[in-house]
């Protein structure tokens, strides 16, 4: 059971007296004998009355003298060690002590205390600028950073919390996080995404829970982060590209059109003459051509736009690779038995998959000069919780590989420029992904990687 702080006042008083005595009496003790001896001679040598308290009385005084110096000389570095703790227990780390003296008992603790001190206070002043710092990150971070306590109270916000909330500084402190509908979020763990109104903002927003303890008090940190900005700017890049991309076909299409038109318009307009009548055919025949690749175009960004859902089923994974790789019917394909794998994918999706990226490898190989003895290889193995299938050739690897994934990106006369792309959309409507890399030995290797 504790002790009231009287109680404790009291009995460290009674401690200290009760040490300083001890140690006045253990002093005074030591010349005992002595002048117990000398008293006892003087009586035998029949000293007279006046005689021995002439001799006794000045040694007595010096014995008492001398204890008590002997009571100082230990106490009072005692109490200025326990001044120089107490200054450090109440955070003071200004005061030293002045007898740090070397090869001395005692002036090796007061050093040893100083030097506690410095450390103290470098430490704190350490701490200090790094709270200052971290303080200064959070208040300029754009995300809402909100700390709540166990009993659901407001202790800490940014100033994008103050915006998110529609608070002023002075009063955001020590208000519920039920006024502000944030009560939901503490039981949350993690992150999630979700439409919100806040009083000070609506729209997606990303919202992270984690807890701390502080003095031994458990706490609630939410970081609340706006995810429309962010969606709309991505957003805008998407359909300045497809502007981007769709105006530069578009054009390349109606422009010869468009001037085939005028030139048959004045050939009509001069007579029907037999060369009339081919230039007329050729003409026609140009703009039936750019008309079919425009429709070509337009197709292919559909299918890009219209990938269905995956059917997911639990398949092996070397049925799959071998059926699709089977198709390509050419001693150039070669394929490495890997391990028994099941995974839960849409097989023909992924079969699709594999065969464009058998095809791209085959196409790279067109050129005989470039790799007259190359081939492609495909294989699978486990990885770390997902599967990687690979899809490797000898060609002469990519020349562009930050655009391998643009679409309506192709170095082919007749490619459409989606075949890898619609690949890629495939591998991550899967939770998965796919990438292209050189070989450092010379062409390309595409790596599929699946979960588990």
């Amino acid at each position: 059971m504790a002790q009231p702080p009287q109680q404790r006042d009291a009995r460290a008083v009674r401690t200290r007296l009760n040490f300083e005595t001890a140690l006045f009496l253990r002093a005074l003790l030591v010349a005992v004998p002595a002048l117990l001896v000398l008293l006892v001679v003087m009586i035998l040598a029949d000293y007279s009355v006046a005689l021995i308290l002439t001799i006794m009385l000045p040694l007595i005084l010096g014995w008492l003298v001398t204890a008590w110096s002997v009571r100082e000389q230990v106490v009072l570095p005692l109490f200025t060690v326990s001044n120089l703790l107490e200054a450090l227990r109440e955070g003071d780390y200004s005061m030293r002590g002045t007898r740090a003296r070397q090869l001395d008992a005692m002036g090796e603790v007061v050093r040893e205390v100083n030097v506690l001190s410095t450390t103290l206070r470098d430490q704190r002043l350490e701490a200090r600028e790094a709270t200052a710092l971290l303080r200064k990150v959070i208040s300029e971070l754009n995300s809402a950073v909100l700390v709540v306590d166990g009993d659901g109270t407001i202790r800490l916000a940014n100033r994008a919390g103050l915006r998110l909330l529609d608070a002023p500084a002075e009063g955001i402190e020590g208000a519920l996080a039920t006024d502000f509908g944030l009560e939901e979020f503490l039981s949350y763990d993690g992150a999630i995404n979700l439409e919100r109104s806040f009083p000070g903002g609506e729209g997606r927003w990303e919202v992270r829970h984690g807890s701390f303890r502080e003095g031994g008090v458990a706490h609630h940190l939410l970081v609340i982060t706006d995810l429309s900005r962010a969606l709309r700017e991505e957003e805008r890049k998407a359909w300045q590209r497809l502007i981007r991309v769709m105006g530069h076909e578009l054009n390349n299409s109606l422009a010869p059109i468009r001037s085939m038109a005028q030139m048959l318009v004045e050939a009509m307009r001069s007579g029907s003459g037999a060369s009339d009548q081919e230039d007329l055919r050729q003409g026609l025949e140009l703009i039936s051509g750019r008309a079919e690749s425009l429709s070509r175009f337009v197709s292919a960004y559909s299918r890009l736009a219209r990938l269905p859902t995956p059917q997911r089923r639990r398949h092996e994974l070397g049925t799959i690779v071998r059926s699709a790789a089977g198709l390509a019917a050419t001693a150039r394909v070669t394929v490495e038995e890997g391990p028994v794998l099941r995974v839960e994918v849409d097989a023909d999706q992924i079969a699709q998959l594999i065969i464009n990226l058998v095809k791209n490898s085959l196409e790279s190989l067109a050129d005989a000069e470039a790799a007259p003895d190359g081939g492609v290889r495909v294989r699978w193995r486990r990885g770390v919780g997902s599967v990687v299938v690979e899809v490797e050739d000898d060609g002469p690897g990519l020349a562009n590989p930050d655009n391998v994934f643009v679409p309506f990106f192709t170095t082919k006369s007749d490619g459409s420029g989606i075949g890898l792309v619609l690949s890629r959309q495939i591998a991550e409507a899967h939770d998965g992904s796919l990438e292209l890399a050189n070989r450092k030995s010379g062409g390309c290797v595409a790596r599929l990687r699946l979960p588990l």
